[in-house]
């Protein structure tokens, strides 16, 4: 699959602004866009696909840091693989922030090892007992004599959240089953992906954007009687790729001119065309 260059810095078409602005026109004074790593580079591509949308600023930072931002008026739109959490909910209405949220498409979760790795496939039961520290090693998965290094989004990421309550939690939804503490909490997909990449070692999960041929991406089955399945778009349309979720953009209020034009894009065919082409899911099939 395609990788996209991406970055946690903020990056400029023009100039560094304030939330968006709009002069009446169809010119843009700015967009900033903040939240989810794993959407990063998909705002990129809408941006480099359609040149009205010439200043645009995205940071990524997590779920959590979306919210946040949206809620304290520091973005126009929050990136997020999550749905709001109650406690986000209650702070947005005490600020008085009417949250609408929009769906973009939607995004399988890949698991990364690294290229030379021998391991192929896991089941979901392996995955939580090697996140859990009851695997440790390689060999108890097929693989060689090595100790096992548990990569992991920080706890402020929809990703974080997403994979543990769709793994980790997935038999028990009221259970408190965590991340072992030895597991590496990484502040972006894209480290993580680097990570796997240097260390042989090395396995974590990212949205199956990030996937190319520097790094592997296992298949993935409820157990080890069941088809083990690789994460591909048409996997996560048909249903059969289990580590998979929604995405989506959120506002304050129902958006207005250049925001709205830009979430009009992003819903249009020519958008979701994009989703597709950056090796998510789009909502328009």
């Amino acid at each position: 699959m395609k990788f996209l260059k991406f970055s946690l810095l903020t990056f400029f078409f023009f100039c560094a602004c304030t939330p968006a602005q709009y002069s009446g026109g169809s010119r843009i004074a700015s967009i900033q866009i903040k939240g989810s790593d794993t959407i990063v580079n998909l705002i990129q591509a809408w941006t480099e696909k359609n040149p009205v949308f010439f200043n645009v600023s995205v940071t990524g930072g997590g779920s959590g840091t979306g919210f946040a931002s949206l809620i304290n008026d520091t973005c126009d739109i929050a990136m997020s693989s999550r749905l709001m959490e109650e406690k986000e909910k209650i702070l947005a209405k005490n600020r008085n922030v009417n949250i609408v949220g929009f769906n973009i498409g939607l995004d399988g979760l890949a698991v990364l090892v690294n290229k030379n790795n021998p391991v192929n496939e896991l089941t979901l039961d392996q995955l939580r007992d090697i996140f859990m520290a009851k695997i440790t090693n390689w060999k108890e998965v097929g693989g060689e004599d090595r100790k096992i290094v548990i990569l992991s989004r920080e706890s402020n990421s929809g990703t974080h959240v997403f994979f543990k309550e769709r793994v980790l939690r997935r038999n028990n939804k009221n259970a408190r089953d965590e991340f072992a503490v030895q597991s590496l909490m990484l502040p972006s997909s894209q480290t993580i992906y680097y990570e796997v990449y240097q260390n042989p070692n090395a396995l974590g999960y990212v949205g199956m954007g990030f996937v190319n041929d520097k790094v592997k991406a296992v298949s993935i089955a409820i157990n080890a009687d069941s088809k083990y399945v690789f994460p591909t778009p048409e996997n996560v349309i048909n249903g059969t790729y289990l580590i998979s979720r929604p995405l989506y953009l959120y506002t304050n209020g129902n958006p207005q001119g250049v925001v709205k034009m830009f979430i009009d894009y992003a819903l249009s065919d020519a958008g979701q065309k994009i989703v597709l082409e950056t090796d998510f899911v789009p909502f328009k099939i």
